[in-house]
């Protein structure tokens, strides 16, 4: 499983054998089953978690039994709770697999230790927390601004490989609306 890590390192930045032994010596490989949790609300995250197979969510569950899906990963995509891994406290959130799924984790100790050693790495670091910042902000501006009908075409045009692999209830869930909602926006979308 590491080489498809080691394939996404490669096509971002450039690293040595050495760097690369190195990267792979902190990795843990971790199995999922489909509906197992990679993380449970309450427990302490403590690892950056780099998918090479399958597909997870990130969820809450509020005081009426409703989840909340935050978002979906695949593969090549990263999952964990930043605020959990950065000040220590117990996780709002649960994580779990909607496949069968391969995640590669790397403690947060060997994770800071790998920034450190190797600058490009740290680069790349950098680059993905810029750009989940503005898919989050981008997120947040439509899920206030846009309707039920266009929160779900804007879904479907920028994430069409986790539409068709997850299922319609916890898409309603990520747009904000009720699963009836989504079945007759989609219903309307054929007939045009």
């Amino acid at each position: 499983m590491f080489e498809i890590f080691a394939q996404y390192l490669q096509s971002k930045i450039e690293l040595s054998d050495q760097e690369l032994k190195m990267i792979e010596e902190v990795c843990v490989v971790r199995k999922l089953r489909r509906n197992q949790y990679l993380l449970q609300e309450g427990d302490i995250w403590r690892f950056n978690a780099f998918i090479t197979k399958g597909c997870l969510r990130t969820y809450s569950i509020d005081d009426r039994s409703m989840e909340h899906v935050l978002n979906f990963a695949i593969e090549n995509y990263w999952i964990g709770d930043r605020e959990s891994l950065l000040n220590g406290t117990p996780s709002r959130f649960n994580i779990d697999a909607i496949e069968d799924s391969t995640v590669l984790l790397i403690s947060k100790d060997n994770f800071a230790g790998l920034m450190k050693s190797i600058p490009q790495f740290q680069d790349l670091v950098n680059l993905i927390i810029e750009r989940s910042f503005v898919a989050s902000q981008d997120r947040i501006n439509n899920s206030i601004s846009l309707n039920a009908e266009e929160k779900y075409i804007r879904f479907i045009e920028k994430q069409p490989q986790i539409a068709l692999r997850v299922p319609q209830h916890m898409i309603a869930s990520y747009l904000g609306m009720t699963p009836e909602t989504l079945s007759r926006i989609r219903k309307q979308s054929l007939k045009k």
